[in-house]
């Protein structure tokens, strides 16, 4: 095959025309698809960036507890919205926080690594303007300064709810406890991963009556790495365990609950005329049943003999007529088998 070569004169016209400005130095000729280029193998752009539809429901779990930990702090109703879950560099996430953010880095234990809570500064001012009454006339300065100690005690309480809902919106997943390692205003002083990492960001949107904020939870890629195949498996893969977490749960709930029980003893009528005409001291006589039929909400549940017990005047149960009783006692006892 025949091959292109240079004359050394027109070598020499090439070097005189790049000197003279001539020829462009700067070429912008993309490189030959076929030819070999430079990998970096450490470039976290090689991951399969798919859904992750656990980790998707852990986020709308999180925002339901996260919602209702809000109205008793505040006492108002506060609309949070979930946004998608996204994978992107380190470097972009952080260029997107303003300055003064709240940003906590957190260890997730027992995972490896610190995650980012972070906290928008007009979600702060929302939060404290609900918190003393305000209903959003007057707009706090974000710029140019740091939080208040007010602030950073409200602050607190966020962060402190946030940890005890996000804990309990992964125990489906994993058992995870989330602790504080330190907390900065500036995202230039934040380095919990390389710039080119990736790193897993969801962003919750967080509507209050006096204004509106985001708050955003980063976790590194490598951090989920253990727990990767349930978050990417979906609901399917761990469906049984949620399952039996929450009939357990339901289970205990249940029988924490409060009943009145009513036991009636004996029963008489009287007239109209008997009743108006009672006066002090009358008698009215009553004849002692041997069985007596205790009642919750009106629903007969069973029937005993009255008696004492321990110097106390008791029931002592002799027949269950709810069948709603023993089909109950029979299940808890195959669950707790």
């Amino acid at each position: 095959m025949a091959q292109d070569i240079l004359s050394q004169d027109e070598v020499d016209a090439l070097f005189k025309g790049m000197a003279g400005g001539d020829v462009d130095a700067e070429s912008d000729a993309m490189p030959d698809p076929g030819g070999v280029r430079p990998y970096d193998l450490a470039n976290q752009d090689r991951i399969v960036r798919g859904r992750m539809p656990t980790l998707e429901v852990v986020n709308e779990r999180f925002a339901r507890l996260w919602r209702v930990s809000l109205f008793n702090f505040l006492r108002r109703t506060a609309e949070i919205s979930v946004g998608p879950v996204r994978l992107i560099k380190y470097s972009e996430f952080i260029r997107s926080l303003v300055v003064p953010s709240n940003i906590n880095m957190v260890q997730v234990k027992p995972l490896r690594g610190t995650a980012l809570f972070v906290f928008d500064p007009r979600l702060i001012f929302a939060v404290v303007d609900n918190y003393f009454g305000g209903d959003g006339r007057f707009h706090a300065r974000i710029e140019g300064r740091e939080f208040t100690p007010l602030e950073q005690r409200i602050i607190k309480r966020l962060l402190d709810m946030a940890f005890k809902d996000f804990k309990s919106a992964w125990a489906p997943v994993a058992s995870l406890n989330p602790e504080l390692t330190r907390s900065e205003v500036n995202p230039q002083f934040v380095n919990i991963a390389t710039p080119t990492e990736v790193v897993i960001t969801t962003t919750f949107t967080v509507e209050l009556e006096s204004g509106a904020g985001t708050f955003h939870i980063c976790l590194p890629y490598g951090m989920v790495e253990p727990v990767r195949d349930q978050l990417t498996a979906g609901t399917t893969a761990d469906r049984s365990e949620v399952d039996r977490r929450w009939v357990q749960s339901l289970q205990q709930e249940m029988q924490e609950a409060e009943l009145d029980l009513e036991v009636q003893f004996v029963q008489t009528h009287l007239t109209l005329r008997q009743l108006l005409a009672l006066r002090d001291g009358d008698v009215i006589p009553i004849e002692m049943p041997e069985s007596t039929i205790a009642r919750i909400d009106g629903i007969p549940v069973f029937s005993g003999r009255y008696g004492t017990f321990n110097g106390k005047y008791a029931v002592q149960v002799t027949e269950h007529l709810c069948p709603e009783i023993t089909a109950g006692q029979a299940a808890m006892a195959a669950l707790e088998s």
